[in-house]
C-alpha cells in the first residue's frame, strides 16, 4: 500500500540536500565544534482538506540554512543557493526530479485511498522529517520521522517501521502495513543511506568558499529589564558572525562570572547569526565588568567591550535622540489634524465595510482536485516506477 510511501518517499525525495554544521549548545572556544557531525534533513508537510482535496509543501535543508524548495505547481526543485546543486549532474538532478514528482502524486493518491482504513479523519495534516548526516566526511546515520496533527508518529530505525511511543493503535497499525513492503524499504535505505550522503558530500564541497568564510562578530552592551531593586540585568550583544560556534562570557578582569546567562544562537538571512548573554548583578557592582567574546575570525584576538560610564553616556544621548523624535512626531500630528480641522466628507461618501473588505478574498488554487483510485498503485505499477526512476538516477 501506499500509504508506506506516504511516509517513506519525502525522506528519499531530497536526498540531494545537503547539511549543516551544528554548533556547540554549552559555551566554549570554537574549534572543536567543527568536528560535530553535519547534517541535511527534509522537510515535508501534506495537508488533506477532504478525500479529493491535498496540497503538499517540501523543502531541504543544511542545518539551520535552507537549501532547497519544491514547486508544486511545476513539480520542480527549486535551487536557492548557486551551490545547491552540488556535484550531481544536470542528468542526475533531472532523475531525481522526476522520482519526486512520482512520489508526490502517488503519496497523494494513496493517503486518500487509505484514510479511512487507517482512520485519518479530515482535514489532517502529515509531516515528514528526514535526512542523513555525516562526521569527519563519513556518512555517520541516516533519520525518518513521521507525524500525524502534529505528534510524532511513526519512525524508521535499523530496517523497520516503528511506532512512536503514546501513538496508539493507528500507528501500530500503519507500521505493520508498510513493513510488509520489502521495496519500499529497499527504496528509503538506497536513498538515505546512499544518495543522500553522497548529495550531502557534494554540496559541502561546492559551498565550501562560501559557507567556510569567517565573518568577524559586532559585539555592544545594553541593560535588561530590571531584575529588582537595585539590581540591573546587564545584557551583552554578539551579531553578524560566522561559523556558528562562538565563545561569550561575562569578566571581572581574568575571572569569569559564574551568572553568566547564555541565550540560544539565532540565525540571520545572511547565514550569520546573532547571540545575547546576560549577568543579574548589583547596580553597585556593575563598574569593573567586562563582556569577552572569542570568535575563529579573531585570529587569536578576543573581543572585550567595558561596562562603564561610556555605555551610560551613549544611553543618555540615544534617550535624547529619542525624546526629540516623539516630540516631533507628536507636532506633526496635531498639525495634521489642524489642517484638517472642519473638512467636510462629500454628500453620498461612505468609507469601505471593513467587514466586506476582510472577506473579499479570491477563490483558494493552493489546492488541486484529486480522486482516490479503485485499487492501490502499489498493487499495479508504482513501485516498479519508483525502483526504475532509482535505478536510473545512478546511471548518469
Amino acid at each position: 500500500m501506499l500509504l508506506a510511501l506516504l511516509l517513506t518517499f519525502p525522506g528519499l525525495l531530497h536526498p540531494a540536500a545537503g547539511t549543516g554544521a551544528s554548533a556547540p549548545r554549552a559555551p566554549r572556544p570554537p574549534g572543536p565544534a567543527a568536528e560535530d557531525p553535519l547534517s541535511f534533513r527534509v522537510l515535508q508537510a501534506s495537508s488533506f482538506a477532504n478525500h479529493s482535496w491535498a496540497h503538499s509543501q517540501a523543502s531541504g535543508w543544511l542545518g539551520e540554512l535552507q537549501t532547497h524548495g519544491w514547486d508544486p505547481a511545476l513539480g520542480t526543485i527549486r535551487f536557492l543557493w548557486p551551490w545547491s546543486r552540488g556535484n550531481f549532474s544536470a542528468q542526475m538532478l533531472q532523475n531525481l526530479q522526476s522520482l519526486f514528482q512520482l512520489y508526490f502524486h502517488g503519496f497523494t493518491i494513496e493517503v486518500q485511498a487509505f484514510a479511512r482504513e487507517f482512520q485519518f479523519e479530515y482535514p489532517f495534516e502529515l509531516q515528514v522529517s528526514a535526512g542523513c548526516t555525516l562526521h569527519a566526511g563519513k556518512a555517520s546515520g541516516i533519520f525518518f520521522n513521521g507525524a500525524y496533527q502534529g505528534s510524532d508518529f511513526l519512525s524508521f530505525q535499523g530496517n523497520s517501521w516503528q511506532p512512536s511511543p503514546g501513538a496508539g493503535s493507528r500507528a501500530q497499525k500503519v507500521c505493520a502495513v508498510l513493513n510488509r513492503y520489502r521495496d519500499i524499504k529497499e527504496i528509503v535505505l538506497s536513498l538515505l543511506s546512499n544518495t543522500c550522503p553522497q548529495f550531502l558530500a557534494g554540496i559541502l564541497e561546492a559551498a565550501k568558499s562560501e559557507l567556510g568564510r569567517p565573518v568577524r562578530p559586532e559585539v555592544w552592551l545594553s541593560s535588561g529589564p530590571s531584575p529588582g531593586p537595585g539590581r540591573l540585568l546587564l545584557v551583552c550583544h554578539v551579531s553578524g558572525f560566522h561559523p556558528k560556534p562562538v565563545w561569550v562570557m561575562w569578566m571581572r578582569g581574568e575571572q569569569e562570572q559564574p551568572g553568566t546567562r547564555r541565550g540560544d544562537v539565532l540565525p540571520h538571512a545572511d547565514e550569520t547569526w546573532y547571540l545575547r548573554v546576560t549577568l543579574d548583578v548589583a547596580a553597585r557592582e556593575a563598574a569593573g565588568l567586562s563582556c569577552r567574546v572569542r570568535h575563529s575570525s579573531l585570529g587569536g584576538h578576543d573581543i572585550v567591550i567595558h561596562w562603564g560610564r561610556d555605555w551610560a553616556l551613549l544611553t543618555l544621548m540615544c534617550l535624547a535622540v529619542l525624546v526629540t523624535l516623539l516630540l516631533l512626531l507628536g507636532l506633526h500630528c496635531s498639525l495634521r489634524k489642524l489642517s484638517s480641522h472642519g473638512r467636510a466628507v462629500a454628500p453620498g461618501a461612505s468609507s469601505p465595510d471593513p467587514a466586506t473588505a476582510a472577506n473579499d478574498w479570491g477563490p483558494r488554487t493552493s489546492g488541486h482536485q484529486l480522486h482516490a483510485p479503485r485499487e492501490s498503485w502499489v498493487k499495479n505499477k508504482l513501485l516498479k516506477k519508483l525502483k526504475a526512476s532509482l535505478t536510473l538516477l545512478w546511471q548518469h
